[in-house]
């Protein structure tokens, strides 16, 4: 009986936001990680519900399966909390031209320090997209913060999609860095959000006979806010 009131209580604190469900703790030993300088250890792809790595929803690019890669790393060093390094971010997204949208698909996660994290924004079918999903547009999906001694530490897979209404399927993959460097790029324009490095990943798949990650290099961009 206490074990099932422990339960329970827990299931109340999660349901009231006192246990994020965005946190899921549990190790990962399956996932595979890069770990640059003075960072933790990251997850080179943006996973499914599943926990495997995401296929841009089947992608077919040049024969081969689409595999998608992270490639921005976002570090806010002056949010006072979790839940203010995520409103900072909203924030600065919307200014840089990346509100979020709806028209997209959704579920998915990334993997910090060996945790797993739900994608922000949190929407039914939301993403931060340049432009509404009827048009070409660059779109993309964060996971975190996971705090650590620099502050807070996110990761995200951007990509870029082209619409032809004619075609089937009319939404098709476009680029992986293209949409990096515009969203970095116009983070670094308009916000106090800086590009400050880029690291390598080793996560573009180059020669493999039956998975591809598009046009890109393995590098992820990475970005700094202070306080």
């Amino acid at each position: 009986m206490r074990r099932r009131s422990i339960k329970l209580l827990v299931v109340c604190l999660a349901l009231t936001g006192s246990i994020p469900f965005e946190v899921r703790s549990q190790q990962r030993p399956d996932v595979e990680v890069a770990t640059p300088e003075g960072l933790l250890a990251i997850g080179k792809w943006m996973l499914t519900a599943q926990g495997v790595p995401s296929d841009w929803l089947g992608e077919i690019y040049e024969g081969k399966n689409l595999r998608e890669p992270i490639n921005v790393i976002i570090v806010d060093q002056g949010a006072s909390s979790a839940g203010d390094a995520k409103e900072r971010l909203l924030a600065a997204a919307a200014r840089a031209g990346y509100p979020i949208r709806f028209g997209h698909s959704t579920g998915y996660q990334g993997s910090i320090a060996g945790r797993l994290y739900a994608q922000l924004p949190q929407g039914r079918d939301d993403a931060f997209s340049n432009d509404v999903f009827e048009v070409n547009n660059n779109h993309g999906r964060v996971f975190g913060p996971h705090e650590f001694e620099q502050g807070y530490l996110f990761i995200a897979a951007f990509s870029r999609e082209e619409v032809d209404p004619f075609r089937d399927p009319g939404h098709r993959y476009g680029s992986f860095n293209r949409a990096r460097d515009d969203f970095t790029q116009r983070l670094d324009r308009s916000t106090d959000f800086r590009v400050s490095r880029f690291v390598d990943l080793g996560n573009a798949l180059i020669g493999d006979p039956k998975l591809t990650t598009g046009d890109h290099d393995g590098i992820a961009v990475v970005v700094r806010v202070g306080p």
